[in-house]
């Protein structure tokens, strides 16, 4: 029961924290940085939780079925954000499925070897996840219009941007993402893994 408890509980929290993903679009001047963030953040609460999912049940598919958890939390609460007038086409794509379905697949491939999912599952989580993401900014309005359409509150002025950060990050942020993902992403792989162990 507590197993399952904790599964339920981390899904939740995984969502809570990827809910505002693809909000990097409000962001106008800072884009770039925030893509790369939020990235990375994505990744790492799909591979904690969907690692520590799989090897719990020890089934390829569920680290998919994880994914597919987390995408209808996102949906609903998006929804009730779309409600209360917020635009609803920043995480309208489910991008965190085929980086899950990537994850069921080395663990099948390995014959359930733990080492490799945390290896070969976390790179390429880790690598592939930026790439699903850059689908948000395919598929989303139009930035601009976004952000007169639904105008930011005043920022205090430490936080308010000197000057346009776009070309930042040597213009890649899907492969700073990636790569900071794939190392982070063994680390986060590992930790699942491990709480299975308590």
């Amino acid at each position: 029961c507590t197993h399952y408890l904790f599964i339920v509980v981390v899904a939740v929290n995984s969502t809570l924290l990827t809910i505002n993903a693809g909000d990097y679009i409000f962001y106008t001047d800072w884009a770039w940085t925030s893509f790369t963030v939020f990235s990375i953040s994505q990744t790492l609460m799909l591979i904690v939780g969907a690692c520590y999912y799989l090897t719990f049940t020890g089934v390829p598919g569920t680290a998919t079925y994880y994914a597919l958890i987390m995408t209808v939390y996102t949906w609903i609460a998006k929804g009730a954000w779309f409600a209360l007038g917020y635009p609803y086409d920043f995480i309208v794509t489910p991008v965190w499925l085929p980086s899950a379905m990537l994850l069921d697949l080395v663990y099948w491939a390995t014959k359930k070897n733990k080492h490799s999912l945390i290896l070969f599952g976390g790179v390429l989580v880790g690598m592939s996840l930026p790439l699903f993401n850059m689908v948000n900014l395919i598929t989303v309005a139009d930035p601009l219009e976004t952000a007169f359409k639904y105008p930011r509150p005043t920022l205090p002025p430490y936080m308010t941007p000197i000057e346009p950060q776009v070309g930042k990050f040597y213009n890649s942020p899907v492969a700073l993402g990636a790569g900071a993902g794939a190392v982070l992403g063994c680390t986060f792989a590992a930790l699942g893994c491990k709480l299975n162990t308590w």
